[in-house]
């Protein structure tokens, strides 16, 4: 046990006991009577289904963080992290080859571990609340194509990433970061085309009243917009969502099937508008730029403890290495990389409330967004209530209601304005 060590332990327990306790209090926040917000949205099966779908996932992920962190502990002070290093040593490779099967043995480990969870939760939990449509078959194709794509993308950077720091000295951490952003960037830009339609099917919004309500809108804020998709989110679930994605060409708006059926065109209208309302307030042009950023404080810091030899040792490896290193210190960076996560949330959210403003205001119709807004969150079983804590912890998008206050306050406005 050394200061590495002591300060990894800390904040692991530290996350572990903060996310406890923003869990206690969320729970404890759930009230019986409905919002007023809501009066005329929820019957009261409804609602109290809601409340027991946030307990099931509530305490089934304290199983999960639990079950964790025991594997974890238990791996590493019965020397397993020593043992994996010298198995890879022995077959006596290049430090990069090593590296690429040293790190793949973990990755391969940790999801080996975690698919009887992640079957509990989609064939279980999710079955019994009525969300979930996904197959064997189509889990098992995923889990495939995932680990397919891990290989063929995952595995370039990551051999890029050691091979800078095995060889290029000092100058490793910005030709990682560069490298991290090129592959950032191509991600980016093929997901939409490429990647996505591996796992769903995208068939352009046909012709009809939707498509030109929503070509009209589009045109009214000098909106270039060619690629409209409806996409099969009912293969795998009932829960609706849409979303923009891509930027250039291969830019898209998707509609899941599941949303379509349950809202009128106006509401559709409303939510498509909040989605370009993302792209003309640059939002995803931040975000990225953000994660550009974050990558570069990542591998700059990363460059100061990947060869460290108390690292190594904290973890019972005596020979210090840079695949090893990485995996250390991905640990140790842990707690920035939470408070970075932290502060991404909170201009997340603060970008949700500006995409529903513009919504608000270039639809002239706030309310179709309201009752598109108290519509998901019923057909979601989204926790009207959740306590400031978890949110400031978890939530990427404000709470339901905090949104509809918002927009209400953006109607007023309007209305004052105009008057």
């Amino acid at each position: 046990m050394n200061g590495f060590a002591i300060i990894i332990l800390t904040a692991m327990f530290t996350d572990a006991l903060l996310g406890y306790i923003a869990d206690i209090l969320n729970l404890r926040q759930l009230k019986t009577e409905l919002p007023p917000a809501f009066n005329g949205w929820y019957d009261a099966d409804r609602y109290a289904a809601s409340q027991r779908y946030l307990k099931v996932n509530t305490r089934f992920g304290w199983l999960v963080s639990a079950f964790d962190l025991c594997v974890i502990l238990l791996f590493w002070f019965y020397r397993g992290f020593f043992y994996l290093d010298q198995w890879v040593r022995g077959f006596d490779w290049s430090p990069v080859a090593e590296g690429i099967v040293f790190i793949s043995v973990l990755i391969l480990l940790k999801s080996i571990i975690s698919i009887p969870f992640d079957l509990y939760s989609t064939f279980v939990i999710e079955e019994r609340f009525g969300f979930n449509k996904t197959t064997i078959g189509t889990y098992l194709k995923d889990k495939f194509k995932v680990l397919l794509l891990s290989i063929l993308l995952g595995g370039p950077l990551l051999a890029a990433v050691l091979v800078f720091f095995q060889y290029t000295g000092t100058n490793a951490w910005w030709y990682c970061w560069l490298a991290a952003v090129v592959f950032m960037l191509i991600v980016h830009y093929i997901a939409p085309a490429w990647i996505m339609p591996l796992f769903n099917r995208f068939e352009p919004l046909p012709a009809g009243q939707l498509r030109d309500a929503i070509t009209s809108y589009a045109k009214s804020i000098d909106f270039a917009l060619d690629n409209i998709f409806v996409m099969d989110g009912s293969k795998r679930s009932t829960k609706s969502n849409a979303f923009f994605t891509g930027f250039g060409r291969h830019r898209r708006i998707v509609l899941f099937d599941t949303l379509i059926e349950k809202h009128s065109t106006q509401e559709l209208v409303a939510v498509l508008a909040h989605e370009m309302g993302h792209y003309k307030e640059r939002h995803i042009l931040k975000m990225l730029s953000m994660g550009i950023i974050q990558a570069g404080l990542m591998f700059y810091i990363l460059s100061f403890f990947i060869s460290h030899p108390g690292l190594a040792n904290a973890f019972f490896v005596e020979e210090v290495s840079v695949y090893a290193g990485l995996i250390f210190f991905g640990m140790l960076y842990a707690p920035v990389e939470g408070f970075i996560g932290i502060v991404i949330q909170v201009i997340s959210r603060k970008h949700e409330f500006d995409a529903d403003r513009f919504a608000a205001k270039t639809t002239s119709n706030p309310m179709e967004m309201i009752t598109a807004l108290k519509k998901l969150a019923v057909h979601n079983l989204s926790n009207l209530l959740p306590h400031p804590l978890y949110v400031f912890l978890h939530y990427s998008h404000p709470p339901v209601l905090q949104r509809i206050e918002a927009i209400e306050q953006t109607a007023l406005a309007n209305k004052c304005q105009a008057s």
